[in-house]
């Protein structure tokens, strides 16, 4: 049996911020005739501020949450012109929604728990969407009870723009809306509250049923705030700004949205007839299902290992690299491997994380149903590692036939020429700026590093390349650190290769 909050189950997260009511509430355009729909109500903010302008407004509200029902009812008794329904949105087939609405307002939950027999349902109402996010049907929903013309603004996890599994709401939005503007800032400007996402945004359409109208549509995005407070001014001079174009989104792969203001990195991503899934195989690697119990470290010092058991140096497998066998654990005492996992190093990872590869361990990798013992053909490979996730810089480091772990992303060039290629690629700004800008997040998932664009220089600069990164390597064996200035002159050529 699942029990879930009432938090948990509605991810009601109230709009507390004047400046983004303000900014939303300025994005309507409200008319006196405008019939308005509020399709989650939670504490009524919305309602309120439209009132404030406008006290004869029409507005349909609708709300799941029966206690947040009673406060709308309470806060809007005294206006006839305000209808309050204690309805699902995303269910509501009655006279509610036999109308459409000249404007929408919202703020919807987001990754709000739905039981598996809703699950069936919404899959069934909404086949190309990811039902698992709630915000996506409501939006979805929402754009098809506006009438022509009709405005929407909602906030929203800028997931939407870039994720796989939202690829259906994406082109859902560019080929049924114009989109009007769209305003990107950190989760941190709501108080108090923690949503679980790094970035939130603010999207503005008008719904058009002529799909050229659509096609032909640019918007600006505005992005790189510091404070709430600017969203009532969008052109100070540290807010960043580009157009986007509507078909040149839908041209995108997966009609994701690339946010920049430099045309050379979308050159890259949308002309490029190279990637790194091209040249490279991308995977995930492995988990034991239970760390604690498997998973021990080199010392009491090493960081985040206050959890963990010390490894026993006498236990530690030396040649575990030269077994055939090694796939299906190791027979004796010296059963502890070396294990590649997580964190922002360089290059090179010290070996400080060793995992349990006994027979009998290993046997229970294979068949316990939390572990993951996943694309292990790449097991005790050389090949380089990318961090799942990272700080605001990219890192890679080398595999040196080691295990790895689900945390990291497993890159193994198809042609070893290429590994110190790609550890001083993965390593360098202009990596970054690509992979920032096809995902904007802080998440490296494989699917987004194979879509890296790649680029390969001519053999003289790459044999180059090649030994400069190398000698990073032998130097962080033999020092514990390498030259910056040598690192400078392998990213100025990687820079020089991709025009930024």
């Amino acid at each position: 049996m699942v029990i879930i909050t009432e938090t948990k189950k509605f991810q009601a997260f109230y709009t507390k911020s004047t400046p983004i009511v303000d900014y939303m509430i300025g994005k309507l355009s409200l008319k006196k005739s405008d019939r308005i729909f509020e399709p989650c109500g939670g504490d009524g903010v919305f309602v309120e501020s439209i009132l404030s302008e406008n006290y004869e407004a029409y507005i349909d509200i609708c709300e799941i949450n029966s206690l947040s029902v009673t406060i709308l009812n309470q806060k809007f008794s005294n206006y006839p012109n305000v209808t309050i329904r204690e309805s699902d949105t995303l269910l509501d087939v009655e006279l509610v929604f036999s109308r459409r609405y000249e404007k929408i307002i919202a703020n919807p939950p987001y990754g709000a728990w739905q039981d598996y027999e809703k699950r069936k349902t919404l899959k069934k109402l909404y086949p190309d969407l990811y039902v698992k996010e709630s915000y996506v049907l409501f939006l979805y929903r929402c754009i098809e009870l506006l009438k022509e013309d009709g405005i929407l603004t909602f906030i929203v996890p800028d997931t939407f723009l870039n994720l796989h599994s939202h690829n259906g709401i994406r082109k859902h939005i560019l080929t049924q809306t114009q989109i009007l503007e769209l305003v990107l800032f950190p989760s941190g400007f709501f108080p108090n509250v923690n949503f679980g996402y790094a970035n939130l945004a603010i999207i503005t359409l008008r719904k058009k049923n002529n799909v050229s109208d659509c096609y032909n549509n640019s918007f600006n995005v505005f992005y790189n705030f510091s404070t709430v407070e600017q969203l009532t001014n969008l052109n100070e001079s540290n807010i960043n700004q580009c157009v986007l174009s509507q078909k040149d989104i839908l041209e995108n792969s997966d009609s994701a949205f690339f946010v920049t203001e430099n045309m050379d990195v979308l050159q890259a991503i949308n002309k490029s007839r190279l990637r790194i899934e091209d040249i490279a195989n991308c995977v995930t690697g492995f988990y034991s299902g239970d760390d604690k119990q498997f998973l021990h470290a080199i010392d009491a010092n090493t960081k985040n290992s206050k959890k963990y058991k010390g490894v026993i140096p006498e236990m530690i497998c030396c040649d575990y690299k030269n077994r055939t066998d090694i796939l299906d654990g190791i027979d004796g005492k010296q059963c502890f491997i070396p294990i590649v996992k997580g964190g922002n190093i360089r290059y090179l990872k010290p070996e400080i994380w060793f995992m349990n590869w006994s027979k009998e361990a290993v046997q229970h990798y294979k068949t316990n149903k939390k572990a993951r013992f996943q694309n292990s053909k790449y097991y005790f490979k050389y090949g380089i590692g990318v961090p799942m996730i990272s700080a605001s810089n990219i890192t890679a480091s080398l595999i040196e036939n080691k295990l790895f772990d689900q945390s990291i992303v497993g890159i193994f060039p198809k042609d070893e020429k290429f590994i110190h290629y790609l550890l001083a690629f993965f390593n360098s700004s202009t990596c970054n700026k690509l992979i920032r800008t096809i995902n904007p997040s802080a998440n490296n998932p494989a699917n987004y590093i194979k879509k890296i664009p790649l680029r390969i220089p001519d053999e003289q600069t790459l044999k180059q390349i090649t030994i400069m990164t190398r000698n990073i390597v032998s130097q962080v064996k033999k020092l514990g650190y390498y030259d910056k200035e040598e690192e400078s002159k392998i990213q100025n050529m990687i820079q020089e290769l991709y025009g930024f």
